[in-house]
């Protein structure tokens, strides 16, 4: 049999998952089918990590996936030095346990190091970097501090030097973590860091190999291609890996007949299994972990999404397990209102579920307010994220929308909700849910 051969005859016996089993599957994984049960430490490592450029992300993801999840608990977590948020997967700041950190961090060490040239390029030449870590480490052992800090420090050391490609080669090849603050979310805008080993008292292993990082992230994103795992982690090689695990894995196949690796008792739902929606915030993972990100995101939606003037990802939320749409917050003296600009029209079911679910994410959220509101823009009426208003997952914005109204006052348990319709009149839901727009 020919090469040719062969591979069209594994083609035909190798199962082929659609795009939607594919979202399903991934969706499982991450908890968005349906909350779990389960502590927040098991919660962060069921999804290895979660990206945290700010503070208040992390804990929104958590508190879409995790049943009765508390912010509390997450903020005691890190003052306890049981999760930690620090430069991990592609250079960026995570929320990682403690304990990962410590494991995986040697993995991704040679890829955060080759980052470094890859982004300096001949800058990098110039740089005795081995000194500058040392150097750092000892200013950073000193007492905690923050990235500004240590490049004035570097400035003063090395007069005239390219401060800011000695910073970034720091912040690559030195495991450093943030400090926590006394604030509600944990940290401060400006932390300090610390060395990671001084910190978490015990040591980083030396070095690690790629195979567990893959396993893990097969568990949390599966199934995926090779090209899908590389995105996700920057590791190099990862078909050679894929191939050495090949006998303990399960091998599909997509709809346009790549190869796709899972483990083989890892959740992968009926393509039909319903979706509750769902909130994510800025820089989600989920959005994130895929080379072809279409088992969550249509292509045509993907611009939509990214702010262009900064990358910044925007919040997202889910229908029928696909992004449908973006959200931020507002918030007017006591009124916290969640505006969500759909991409295409919603129907009544999807609203009235988005409503419910969105309002209890204002009381989370925005627990001091008394009153809640759950607007709907038009569908497909949002602005070009670079000219947008600032997302507000993180904050407080002010950008019009027009639309739906589902309103409640009060604390935390209120009854329920009620939607607007255009003619005025109050139209009666049942548990928070708003009525669709006519």
């Amino acid at each position: 049999m020919s090469p040719v051969s062969r591979k069209l005859a594994g083609c035909m016996t190798v199962p082929t998952l659609t795009r939607r089993d594919l979202n399903r599957a991934t969706l499982a994984r991450q908890m968005l089918l349906a909350r779990e049960q389960t502590s927040v430490v098991h919660g962060i490592e069921r999804l290895i990590a979660l990206q945290a450029q700010l503070a208040r992300p992390p804990f929104i993801g958590l508190w879409s996936r995790l049943a009765a999840f508390r912010r509390e608990e997450l903020v005691q977590l890190v003052v306890r030095r049981e999760v930690v948020r620090a430069p991990f997967l592609r250079g960026t700041l995570h929320l990682v346990s403690a304990r990962d950190y410590l494991d995986l961090h040697p993995v991704i060490a040679p890829v955060l190091h080759a980052a470094t040239r890859s982004v300096l390029r001949e800058r990098a030449d110039a740089l005795d970097i081995a000194r500058l870590v040392a150097l750092a480490r000892a200013y950073f052992d000193a007492e905690p501090r923050t990235m500004d800090e240590l490049r004035d420090h570097l400035a003063e050391l090395h007069a005239g030097g390219d401060v800011r490609a000695m910073a970034l080669a720091v912040r690559m090849h030195l495991p450093v973590v943030q400090v926590p603050g006394e604030t509600p979310w944990g940290y401060p805008g400006t932390a300090d860091f610390a060395p990671a080993a001084s910190w978490l008292g015990k040591p980083l292993r030396d070095g690690g190999a790629p195979q567990a990082l893959v396993l893990r992230y097969l568990a949390s994103f599966g199934p995926a291609t090779a090209t899908d795992v590389q995105t996700w982690s920057g590791l190099t090689r990862v078909k050679e890996v894929l191939n050495a695990l090949r006998e303990q894995l399960s091998v599909f196949r997509d709809e346009r007949g790549r190869e796709l690796f899972d483990l083989p008792d890892a959740p992968r739902p009926p393509a039909d299994t319903a979706a509750p929606a769902r909130f994510l915030p800025d820089y989600d993972n989920l959005l994130l972990a895929h080379d072809d990100r279409t088992r969550v995101i249509a292509d045509e939606h993907r611009p939509r999404i990214v702010m262009s003037a900064n990358l910044r990802i925007l919040p997202t939320f889910l229908v029928d397990g696909f992004v449908a749409g973006t959200w931020t917050i507002e918030r007017k003296k006591a009124t916290a209102a969640l505006v969500l600009e759909p991409f295409e029209a919603l129907g009544k079911a999807a609203r009235e579920q988005l409503a419910e679910e969105g309002e209890a994410l204002l009381r989370f959220m925005e627990e001091d307010a008394g009153a809640f509101e759950v607007r709907f823009g038009k569908a497909g009426a949002a602005k070009a994220p670079a000219a947008r208003a600032k997302a507000k997952s993180d904050g407080a914005a002010k950008a019009p929308a027009a639309g739906v109204k589902a309103k409640s006052g009060g604390a935390a348990k209120a009854p329920a909700a009620r939607a607007k319709s255009k003619s005025g009149g109050a139209a009666k839901a049942p548990a928070a849910r708003a009525k669709a727009t006519r």
